[in-house]
């Protein structure tokens, strides 16, 4: 995890998004860009004054060494409350590309069910808004959440809804991350 900044130059073509749109675009080869966040296997990087995210499978166009996602794995046996409870801790390994706090300290993360499917195989069922309706990020921080639901071993299926009500406010973020973001 990494807070401060760092300038690199890209090495090859790569995807990434625009913060806070979220419109696809290739930050090319070659464009000097500064790492101002590397949270949660993500970079969020500054490239000719704009902000982009970049995801972790694409980090070797930065500099860094990819290292093979594995299945993440918890102690004990596989049950409901044994995944519920690594289900939340994965979910605050996901960012806001803007805001260095995770999305379970933020408190945008208003429910997190699991539910037998058959035998050892769970369907995890999230509930989470945002900080603004309008954030065009919002469907990739979604989509971070599921796929790293997916990951756990013993989960079969991940729905992640955006919902609005109840309105997200700054009293919702907890005291840790008040602390952190200065605003306590």
């Amino acid at each position: 995890m990494s807070y401060g900044r760092q300038e690199v130059i890209v090495n090859r073509d790569c995807p990434a998004v625009t913060v806070p749109y979220g419109s696809p675009v290739t930050i090319e080869e070659g464009c000097s860009a500064t790492i101002t966040q590397q949270l949660g296997g993500s970079y969020t990087v500054i490239v000719e004054g704009n902000l982009y995210r970049i995801e972790g499978i694409d980090g070797d166009a930065l500099g860094f060494e990819v290292t093979e996602e594995q299945k993440h794995i918890h102690d004990g046996p596989v049950s409901a409350q044994s995944i519920e409870d690594y289900a939340w801790s994965v979910l605050a390994t996901c960012y806001d590309p803007e805001i260095p706090v995770d999305i379970v300290n933020l408190g945008l993360v208003y429910s997190c069910k699991v539910l037998p499917i058959s035998g050892d195989q769970y369907r995890i069922e999230v509930q989470m808004t945002l900080t603004a309706p309008g954030c065009g990020m919002g469907t990739f921080i979604a989509d971070e959440a599921r796929n790293k639901l997916l990951a756990i071993h013993g989960v079969d299926e991940v729905t992640v809804d955006l919902v609005w009500d109840p309105p997200w406010s700054r009293e919702m973020i907890s005291e840790p991350a008040r602390l952190q973001m200065g605003l306590l």
